[in-house]
């Protein structure tokens, strides 16, 4: 059985070595999840907010550690790792301090002396996560399910499995019931087995394309519900009324947060023709001044892609543009030296049916689309195969909502990146998935929306 080795994709060292665990192994740490569950979901909202909190206390206090255990194992940079503990705590409060709201019993007037609909658990949910945000996407999942009633058993990335431990951990020194929340260091192959696990009855998966497709086929042959949040190639339509200063800020960040490892990165800039060149120019000057280096040096503004296979596919991407017609105005080349480095990279005049514009730039590479007018902007940013997030850069806020009711995805941000807020529900259409995350209506995917009615 293949142990799971953790790379420093910054220096190429490897970190630590963690032990895979049969299946044999996986399906009791299964059983004690669901002997747990039968009395977590006897708890009050009260009891489970309490952990909650406590758990978003134990973040708080802990995030210098936890974020440079990020840093190191999957190159983010340490001031965004930061802000991602810090967001992981603010999300385990919102659901603690909104939980009741949200899975309250619905009174429904009827002929019936009473009436109503209530929000139970299910049982044990299986989460299979990503590396790019090894904490939050965790605890994006773990938050309202746990506070549902339902408990979790996580599959993570295996470049990331000190984070997996450090999350188990956490929940256990926050008070939480042992099997409420559990760690499964399995191998990827055997994912099949825990799905058709009878204890599971739910699964929640964020990654690529095949891997929901693969999820899903297994889950579907064994009538499991699942939640996939899936790869993405989100569009900025730029419009000719844009301040580009601000404009250009925007793009940078969007294309390099997280080293451009993000599933809603500003990925396609789909430019109108009138401001086009004058956009070209002044982003590629700042995405070019953008810091690329050492992820723990915190003026660093982006680090290393995660691992030495990812920066070689996106390599391989920007190459096959090329090949199509694309054409290189910056980076573009593998940097030499250690690491998993990929310089900020810009490829324009791409259009359907070339690499960067057909598939998803998982990585510091931006594509830069010249259309005629809003309207073929518009259908541009549609011909995708993926429909995550979208955006609208303009100075008319109308203009800009307008279109972006147009624009075909779970969301559509006018002058600013999108992002995943627990307030509002997160996920994709088309190839990026279905279901939903976050807000009343992530936490209401993995209940049982039950109705009761007293004669």
């Amino acid at each position: 059985m293949s142990n799971a080795i953790t790379i420093n994709p910054a220096t190429g060292e490897n970190i630590n070595e963690y032990e895979r665990i049969a299946i044999s192994k996986a399906k009791e740490k299964i059983a004690l999840a669901r002997k747990a569950y039968t009395s977590w979901k006897q708890t009050s909202f009260t009891e489970r907010s309490q952990h909650m909190h406590a758990l978003a206390d134990h973040f708080e206090e802990n995030k210098e550690a936890y974020a440079r255990l990020a840093t190191t194992e999957m190159g983010k940079t340490i001031v965004q790792a930061r802000k991602e503990i810090e967001k992981c705590a603010w999300v385990c409060r919102f659901y603690a301090d909104n939980v009741e709201r949200f899975l309250g019993k619905e009174t429904v007037d009827t002929e019936a002396k009473k009436s109503y609909v209530t929000f139970q658990s299910m049982g044990v949910i299986l989460a299979v996560m990503p590396w790019n945000f090894p904490f939050y996407q965790v605890i994006r999942f773990a938050a309202p399910a746990l506070m549902a009633g339902n408990t979790g058993v996580l599959k993570h990335a295996s470049n990331v499995q000190g984070c997996a431990f450090a999350l188990e951990d956490a929940f256990i020194k926050a008070g939480f019931p042992e099997g409420v929340f559990t760690n499964l260091n399995i191998n990827a192959k055997d994912v099949k087995g825990v799905i058709e696990d009878k204890s599971i009855v739910a699964v929640t998966l964020t990654g690529s394309d095949p891997a929901g497709r693969s999820v899903a086929t297994v889950a579907g042959a064994n009538l499991k519900k699942t939640v996939l949040e899936l790869g993405g190639s989100d569009a900025y339509i730029v419009l000719d009324d844009v301040d580009l200063e601000e404009a250009t800020d925007l793009a940078v960040l969007g294309r390099l947060q997280n080293n451009g490892q993000t599933c809603i990165a500003a990925k396609r800039f789909i430019v109108l023709d009138a401001i086009y060149d004058a956009f070209l120019k002044m982003f590629t000057t700042k995405m070019a001044n953008a810091k690329m280096g050492d992820p723990m040096d915190e003026s660093t503004y982006y680090g290393p892609m995660a691992r030495v296979d990812l920066r070689d596919e996106i390599h391989e991407q920007v190459t096959k543009t090329i090949a199509q017609g694309g054409r290189l105005l910056l980076g573009g080349k593998i940097p030499e030296g250690k690491g998993a480095y990929y310089p900020a990279t810009i490829l324009a005049d791409v259009h359907p049916g070339m690499e960067a514009f057909d598939n998803e730039l998982f990585g510091p590479v931006a594509a830069v689309i010249r259309v005629k007018d809003e309207h073929e902007a518009i259908a541009l940013a549609n011909t995708s195969q993926f429909g995550l997030g979208s955006g609208v850069l303009t100075s008319d806020r109308e203009r800009g909502e307008r279109v972006a009711l147009e624009l075909e995805a779970g969301s559509s941000f006018v002058n600013k990146l999108v992002a995943s807020d627990p307030r509002l529900p997160f996920g994709g259409i088309k190839n990026s998935g279905y279901g939903r995350e976050l807000s009343s209506y992530g936490i209401r995917e993995f209940v049982n929306v039950k109705s009761v009615w007293v004669a």
